[in-house]
């Protein structure tokens, strides 16, 4: 059956905007990296077709085709998640395990990955891909970035990239992921082929280009080479920053004008710094500081660095209740980075928020606060999921 063209749901107990009242203000504070975290209690809001017509009081709320009752519960912003890997075969929970007894992550783990995927039939990718991306939309995610690297040829990232673009528009080229084996001791020779054949083939599928620029993987010098010829090729950059150790990441991702900086940021630029809690729990790292960016200005999303290695969680709710516990985020600022951060990352300003005119991506929570996402770590919350208007995922009636 078609959806109905416009719908309301009303009797919301919160409705998180993360909306100052106009597109024009909310392009300015997402440029400005100001967040913009508000909400509406005893809300209301329409959808019509694809896009958000009206939020504001439920006493004064429009007529609509078809109404929803939320019941005193809470409606947020749909997920953006601006980082994730999900383009592979294999498992890796034997290292996980073996980690957790006190051996230390090396990026080297990810060639374990990277022959498990150049092995897999096309089919098996898609399943794998197809599968994770439910997961995301059924715990709220209804955009995300999704990367390549666990291919390493031409022809294999190539075909991550096409795998990918059947999922999301936000497909991003990472050949330079690590050195694969077969040109070990020929760093140079590898970035030739990135920069080179590898770009010119996978450029038409993808809109962002990445590096890992870390120690065990690519320098400084490097990383400025492949995102420059990324750029050249029609590409944003992006850049894992600082994931293992301090380095250059953030520098090259400043210098680059890349759109986010993953795992860490400089607070003087308007890079936005995407935070990854979900690596620092699967790695033992320390977590970020958060509260140092963000008293410094900084822009920080929260993303999940969904991947089966460091960090295999595709739960956004997850990565909210760690910052909070862990990288001393408010409620408030965790969810605007999970939304309207994200959507900062991304450089997209239709997701992320819930003002008239964008697109309607949202949650219904099984709670009345935005806050429960922390208060209530690892219960399932999401109730329902819309997104581009058409409820996606779960129903939007109360439980008994």
């Amino acid at each position: 059956m078609a959806n109905p063209r416009s719908t309301l749901i009303t009797h919301i107990g919160e409705l998180v905007t993360n909306d100052r009242g106009s597109l024009a203000s909310s392009i300015s504070a997402a440029a400005s990296g100001r967040p913009g975290f508000a909400a509406i209690t005893d809300a209301a809001l329409v959808i019509e077709d694809d896009t958000v017509a009206w939020t504001g009081p439920a006493a004064r709320a429009p007529a609509a085709d078809s109404i929803v009752d939320a019941d005193g519960r809470a409606v947020l912003p749909g997920f953006v998640d601006s980082h994730a890997h999900l383009v592979f075969a294999g498992e890796r929970s034997g290292e996980f395990a073996a980690r957790m007894a006190g051996r230390p992550y090396q990026a080297g783990g990810i060639l374990t990955t990277v022959a498990a995927t150049r092995a897999a039939t096309d089919i098996a990718l898609r399943a794998n891909l197809r599968r994770l991306a439910s997961e995301m939309l059924r715990q709220g995610t209804t955009t995300f970035e999704c990367k390549s690297g666990y291919g390493l040829t031409v022809a294999d990232e190539r075909r991550a990239l096409m795998l990918a673009a059947e999922v999301t528009p936000e497909v991003t080229f990472l050949g330079a992921h690590v050195v694969p084996p077969e040109f070990a001791g020929d760093v140079p020779g590898y970035v030739d082929l990135v920069c080179g054949p590898m770009l010119d083939a996978c450029a038409p599928h993808a809109r962002w280009v990445d590096v890992f620029c870390e120690e065990g993987a690519f320098g400084a010098d490097e990383a400025a080479a492949v995102l420059a010829a990324g750029r050249a090729a029609g590409l944003a950059p992006r850049v894992h920053a600082n994931q293992l150790r301090p380095g250059p990441g953030v520098r090259v991702a400043a210098e680059a004008g890349a759109a986010s900086a993953d795992h860490d940021a400089l607070t003087s630029t308007p890079v936005v710094a995407t935070l990854l809690p979900g690596a620092e729990f699967g790695t033992r790292q320390p977590f970020p500081d958060a509260r140092r960016l963000l008293d410094a200005g900084a822009t920080v999303a929260l993303a999940t660095d969904c991947n089966p290695g460091s960090s295999f969680t595709s739960s956004m709710p997850f990565c909210v209740a760690l910052a909070v516990r862990d990288m001393r985020m408010t409620t408030q600022e965790a969810v605007w980075a999970a939304t309207a951060g994200g959507a900062a990352a991304l450089r997209r300003l239709d997701v992320g928020r819930l003002g008239a005119g964008a697109r309607a991506d949202l949650i219904l929570l099984d709670a009345p606060s935005h806050a429960y996402l922390a208060y209530r770590p690892g219960v399932p919350q999401i109730a329902a999921v819309w997104q581009a208007g058409r409820l996606a995922a779960g129903s939007p009636l109360s439980s008994p």
